[in-house]
This record gives structure tokens, sequence and C-alpha cells, in this order.
């Protein structure tokens, strides 16, 4: 295991994780309004992790669990989902990711996430319906989804609850920032 790898991967999912962590007290990332100095800051550090995950897909492929333990596997995931403005890397990261699931490498749930976001960000529905929107209300909706009438199928198969469970939980957490 690359351990050095592993903690920089550690490091620049922490400080993703610390710029999208709401104040206490406020809504949801996906639904509060950000001042324009935090949103970019915010912009600065996914460009920089984004830029940073280009340079190790290109030295190691994708990091799996193999090569960087789970949690550093999962970091690497966590940075492809939110390197949105570096469409060529988030493509790469998804390639590398399908090839790292089918060998254990990785989990199909975290290819699963990514996948949709990769769709979105290209004009296209999403698979799993991972993602949401915000409405004009600011409460989460679903993005686009491609054929609704198979979803929970596809999501059991990679190991995500079923849909209306999962989108009760984001519009349980938007009524909870609300109060």
């Amino acid at each position: 295991m690359d351990e050095a790898l592993a903690a920089e991967l550690a490091r620049m999912a922490a400080e993703d994780q610390r710029i999208r962590r709401p104040p206490k007290g406020s809504a949801r990332m996906m639904v509060r309004r950000l001042d324009p100095k935090t949103a970019m800051e915010f912009q600065g550090i996914d460009a920089e992790n984004a830029n940073r995950l280009g340079q190790i897909l290109s030295d190691h492929g994708w990091p799996g669990t193999s090569l960087v333990g789970e949690q550093g596997a999962h970091n690497a995931w966590l940075i492809a989902q939110h390197a949105d403005h570096e469409a060529m890397v988030q493509r790469q990261a998804l390639e590398l990711l399908t090839d790292a699931v089918a060998r254990g490498e990785a989990r199909p749930r975290e290819l699963a996430y990514l996948t949709d976001r990769v769709r979105l960000n290209e004009g296209r529905e999403q698979v799993f319906g991972t993602q949401m929107r915000p409405d004009e209300n600011a409460r989460p909706v679903p993005a686009p989804i491609e054929d609704r009438e198979r979803l929970d199928d596809r999501r059991a198969e990679v190991g995500l609850e079923p849909f209306d469970q999962y989108l009760r939980g984001f519009v349980r957490q938007f009524e909870e920032g609300q109060e």
C-alpha cells in the first residue's frame, strides 16, 4: 500500500469536506447560498483537487483499495465526484473507476454516483437517481432520470437503497435545515 498517497488523498478529501460542511444551524450545502468569498474558495479547492487527482490517475490509474486502502479509494472517488468543472478529469476517473469496480478495487455504489454526476454534467439523464437539484423553493428534487420504471432494480444492483427512501432522506434534511 502507498501510505503517502493514501495520506495525500485523505488531506484532499478533508479539505473538500471542510468547505462543504454547512455552518451549524444553516441549511444543507445543496440549498444554502454561498457568499462570493466562500464560492471562490470552494471553486479553488475543487480545481486544485481535480488537477492533482488528474495527475494521480495518469501516474497510477484508479487509486484502488490495494494501492491506497478502502478509505483512500473512497477519498479518490469523493474528489472525482466534485470535479465538475474539470470534465476531462471526471470522465477519466469514471472510466478508470469502472475498470476498478470490475476488478474489485472500488465500490459499485461509488461508480453509480460518479456515473450519474458525469452524465448530468454532459447534459444526459442520470441512471441511478443519486443526484438532486433544488426546485424553485430550494426543496430537493431528483435531476432527470433515465428509465424511471427500472430505477430501483438498477439501484439494488449497486447496493443503493430504494429511490423513495433515498429521496425522503434528502427532504428530511431540507426540512430540518429550515427549522
